[in-house]
Parts: structure tokens; sequence; C-alpha cells
């Protein structure tokens, strides 16, 4: 009878240690899923960012192709026409393009950027890489 109990006793740590097992692979399969999704949505595609009528898209991709010129002329032109986040992700990449010329304008556009977007924006992360180098 005691063979028994040892053997049911053990049977049971095994058929226990399993489901721990099972559990503990489940918790980390969701664990790489939800940073795996956040990763993806971390990804910013410029284009699908709302703010921006979608004929204005043929002189956006123009103006950009000139340059920072081209980009602050079109910013001059539409600026009141579009919206953000698609309006912030623009006037960062004007900041971008101009900051060889005239580092003073990219942390003034910078600034108006900051000082406008929401930490939940999508564009939110993209200020935070280009931080260090405007302020």
């Amino acid at each position: 009878m005691t063979k028994w109990i040892a053997v049911l006793i053990v049977a049971v740590a095994l058929w226990g240690g399993w489901e721990l097992f099972l559990y503990w692979d489940k918790v980390q399969h969701e664990d790489e899923i939800a940073e795996k999704r956040k990763a993806e949505a971390a990804i910013v595609v410029p284009e699908q960012l709302a703010g921006v009528a979608p004929q204005l898209e043929q002189g956006l991709r123009a103006a950009q192709e000139k340059g920072a010129t081209g980009l602050k002329t079109w910013l001059n032109t539409y600026g009141p026409m579009i919206q953000d986040p698609r309006k912030a992700w623009i006037e960062l990449d004007y900041c971008v393009a101009v900051s060889g010329n005239d580092p003073a304008e990219a942390r003034r556009v910078f600034a108006q950027v900051k000082k406008r977007t929401a930490p939940t924006s999508r564009v939110w992360p993209r200020i935070k890489q280009l931080e260090k180098t405007y302020e």
C-alpha cells in the first residue's frame, strides 16, 4: 500500500510540474507576442499618418525631393491645411533637412513641434529620438 501511495505522489508531482511548465510557456509566449505588437506599433509609416489630404501628397513628395527649401515652401503654402500628426512629421523632416545650413531654425521648429505634440502621439518616439540633437 505504501508503494502505491509513493507512486501516486510521484505521479501527481510530475503532473503538477508538467502543468506548471505549460503555464510558464504560455505566459512567455504571450509576453513575446505583446513585445512584438509593441515593436510593430512603434514603426511609423509617415504616409499612413492622418492630416494631409490625398491631393496634396504628390506636391509633398516633390517638395521632399527639393530638400529643405522645398519643404519650407510647401509648409508655408499648405501648412494651414494640414494637421497633426502628419504636420509634425513633415516639420521634423524639415528640421533634419535644414539642420546642416541653419541649426537655429531647426531648433526653433523642433521646439514648436515638441510643444504641441502629446506624449501619446505616434510621432513622439521620433521626437524623443531627435531631442538630443535639437535641444
